[in-house]
């Protein structure tokens, strides 16, 4: 009898019509049934938010060739809860969100909802992972990509994650030159150092603009932004349990209680 072949769900936060999504689609399809549930809209940003005050609409559309695909009113999040009840009705075999257009090393895995779409498969015991590339363009270059994305998403396939773990890839925006390798790296200390621009709308009233820039102030050569900056592939292993283990060593040790 012939093997099943793997079923994978796809999803992303930048919308079903993005192109960084086709390109995991397509990719997928070379390693499994393919199966979108994703986003109508940009959800960039959105963390692990979930809709719980409206209703959620799901659509079937034809968006990919010979893909079964299905657009949601929702946040990224609520594309893996709905596919996983509502349209498998089973746990698919791997679930892969993005290609993100826009890193999402270090601190920015806090607000991804590219992140948390593959978070929340892996809460549901899904092996997951969240793959971003550096260019945030429309028309980001995913020819290097495609190949570091098959490969990885097979290694899972056939090898897995330890449970409550997924996988943080990045990988360097197109310069020119051949992507060097895959590093296995730790987040790097790093975060947005922010500022809002105060302004005034054409009736009086004020409104705020955020901006802000990114600063690294990790100089390991262990980290994913020194993988990104010497055009390596980052993976990042990351997981759910935000305990603070040292923590709690601390305040055994040190307090009064």
């Amino acid at each position: 009898m012939a093997k099943q072949k793997p079923v994978i769900l796809v999803t992303n936060d930048d919308g079903i019509t993005a192109p960084g999504i086709k390109v995991l689609v397509e990719v997928m399809q070379t390693l499994g049934k393919v199966v979108v549930v994703a986003p109508d809209s940009p959800q960039s940003g959105m963390g692990h938010a979930i809709t719980i005050a409206e209703p959620l609409r799901l659509e079937k559309i034809d968006q990919f060739e010979g893909v079964e695909s299905y657009q949601c009113s929702g946040t990224p999040v609520d594309c893996v809860k709905l596919a996983v009840d509502a349209v498998l009705h089973r746990k698919p075999d791997l679930c892969v969100s993005g290609i993100n257009h826009g890193s999402n090393a270090s601190i920015n895995v806090i607000y991804s909802g590219t992140m948390s779409a593959a978070m929340e498969a892996s809460i549901e015991g899904i092996n997951a992972i969240g793959f971003s590339i550096g260019d945030y363009q429309f028309d980001a270059d995913f020819r290097e990509a495609r190949k570091f994305v098959k490969l990885i998403a097979g290694q899972v396939l056939k090898k897995g994650l330890p449970r409550g773990s997924l996988l943080n890839v990045n990988i360097p925006a197109h310069n020119g030159k051949p992507i060097k390798g895959v590093k296995v790296c730790r987040q790097a200390i790093a975060k947005w150092e922010e500022e809002f621009d105060e302004r005034e709308d054409p009736r009086g009233k004020k409104y705020f603009w955020l901006t802000g820039k990114f600063v690294n102030y990790d100089k390991g050569e262990d980290t994913d932004e020194w993988a990104l900056e010497h055009n390596y592939v980052s993976i990042v292993p990351v997981q759910y349990d935000l305990t603070a283990h040292h923590g709690i060593r601390y305040i055994n040790k040190n307090w009064d209680l």
